[in-house]
C-alpha cells in the first residue's frame, strides 16, 4: 500500500538511494550557491558587456528538462532565444555549427556521454561561449568549459537523477539572475535550501493513491513548470512503470486531451502566476470530465482544499517549480517500492548513457 510516511520509507530496511539523496537536494544547492558565487559575477557581467545573439543548451534525459527551464527563464527574464541542440547533429552527422556570438549551456550530471561532448566541441569551434553545468568536475565536459559551475551535488549513486536535477535548475537560476540582475530572484535562490527542506516535508499521498494501479497519465505544467513535468514524467518512467506523457497545458488541447476521460490520471503543476491559471483551468476542466486531476497549486501556499490537490509552496513563480518537483521526488520514491519496483536500479538502465 502506497505510503509518505517518513518512516515507512525506511522499512522494511534503510530508505532507498533515491530517497536520500533527494532529501541532500538543499545541502546539495547550498553547497553549489558557495562554491560558483564568484564565477555567477563574473559570467553576468561578461553576458551584459556582451550580450549573446543566442543562446544554445546541449542536454540529455533530466539535463535536458533542466535546459527547458533555462529557455524559459532566460527568455521571460532577458528577452535572448534559447535553442536546443540536437546532439546527433554533431556526432552521427558530423556538421559544423555555424560561426557566430552564441553562450553555449551544457548541462550533465556525469559530463561523459560522446554526443554531448561532440556538440560542445562543435559549437565551442564556431566561437561560442561555453559554460558547463555538471557535477562530476574531473569530466571531460569540465575540461571543455570556459566558465565551469559546479554542481557540487556530491555522489548520486541511484539512478535515477534527482538532487543533480534540483541543483540544476538553481544553478540556471542564479544564472539569470545575476545577468540580470534582478534582486527578487535573487533573493529567491538564497533562500531556496530553506523553502526545499519545506518542500521536502509536502504530503503527496494523493497522487500516490492516484497512481498505484495506473498505467497511464499525463503530466501538464508551462512556462517555467513545463521542466518539471517533463521530469515527473521521466521519473514515473524510469521509477514506477508508467507510460507519463509531459505536455503544456496549451498543447494539450489539441490532440491529447482527446484521450482524457473519466479515470484517466492526470498531475498538473500550477505556478501561482498567471500562467499557472491556464494550468489550473485544465485541471479542472479534466476534472469536470471525470478524470482523476491532482493538482499541485502553488497559490495555495501549502493549503489543500480539494481531496486531489497537494500543497505546493508559493515563492518566486521562477522558484517554484524547483519546489515542486522536490516534493514529487519523495512520492514518486514511495509509489515506485509500493508497485514492487527498485527506483535506485530500473530495468536497463544505467547511471552514464554514452549515447554517440
Amino acid at each position: 500500500m502506497y505510503d509518505t510516511n517518513p518512516d515507512a520509507a525506511t522499512a522494511p530496511g534503510a530508505p532507498t538511494l533515491m530517497f536520500r539523496e533527494a532529501a541532500e537536494a538543499s545541502a546539495a544547492v547550498e553547497r553549489m550557491l558557495a562554491a560558483n558565487g564568484p564565477a555567477f559575477v563574473r559570467l553576468g557581467k561578461l553576458l551584459r558587456d556582451a550580450p549573446p545573439s543566442v543562446v544554445v543548451t546541449c542536454a540529455r534525459g533530466s539535463s535536458d528538462h533542466a535546459a527547458t527551464y533555462a529557455k524559459y527563464l532566460i527568455e521571460t527574464r532577458i528577452g535572448i532565444l534559447v535553442a536546443s541542440a540536437a546532439p546527433s547533429v554533431a556526432s552521427v552527422y558530423a556538421a559544423p555549427a555555424a560561426p557566430g556570438n552564441a553562450l553555449c549551456i551544457a548541462i550533465s550530471q556525469s559530463g561523459r556521454s560522446p554526443d554531448l561532448l561532440a556538440t560542445v566541441t562543435a559549437q565551442k569551434a564556431a566561437g561560442a561561449h561555453v559554460v558547463a553545468m555538471v557535477n562530476d568536475t574531473t569530466s571531460p565536459l569540465a575540461g571543455m568549459a570556459d566558465t565551469l559551475i559546479a554542481l557540487s551535488a556530491g555522489t548520486e549513486r541511484s539512478v535515477a537523477a534527482t538532487k543533480s536535477y534540483i541543483t540544476s535548475l538553481a544553478a540556471i537560476a542564479a544564472l539569470v539572475a545575476e545577468w540580470s540582475l534582478d534582486e527578487s530572484l535573487a533573493d529567491a535562490v538564497i533562500a531556496l535550501p530553506k523553502l526545499l527542506d519545506r518542500a521536502w516535508g509536502f504530503d503527496w499521498q494523493p497522487v500516490g493513491g492516484t497512481l498505484q494501479d495506473a498505467t497511464n497519465l499525463f503530466v501538464i505544467g508551462r512556462g517555467l513548470s513545463l521542466a518539471v513535468a517533463q521530469e515527473a514524467a521521466l521519473k514515473l518512467k524510469e521509477t514506477c512503470g508508467l507510460h507519463a506523457e509531459a505536455f503544456s497545458s496549451a498543447e494539450v488541447r489539441h490532440g491529447p486531451m482527446a484521450i482524457v476521460g473519466p479515470g484517466f490520471p492526470i498531475i498538473a503543476f500550477a505556478t501561482s502566476d498567471a500562467v499557472g491559471d491556464d494550468v489550473r483551468a485544465v485541471a479542472a476542466e479534466f476534472a469536470g470530465r471525470g478524470a482523476k486531476a491532482c493538482l499541485a497549486d502553488a497559490r495555495a501556499d501549502g493549503a489543500t482544499q480539494t481531496p486531489t490537490a497537494v500543497p505546493a509552496a508559493k515563492a518566486d513563480p521562477a522558484i517554484e517549480p524547483i519546489l515542486m518537483i522536490q516534493s514529487f521526488y519523495r512520492m514518486a520514491d514511495a509509489l515506485s517500492r509500493a508497485r514492487g519496483y527498485d527506483p535506485d536500479a530500473p530495468s536497463h538502465l544505467s547511471k552514464v548513457t554514452r549515447t554517440l
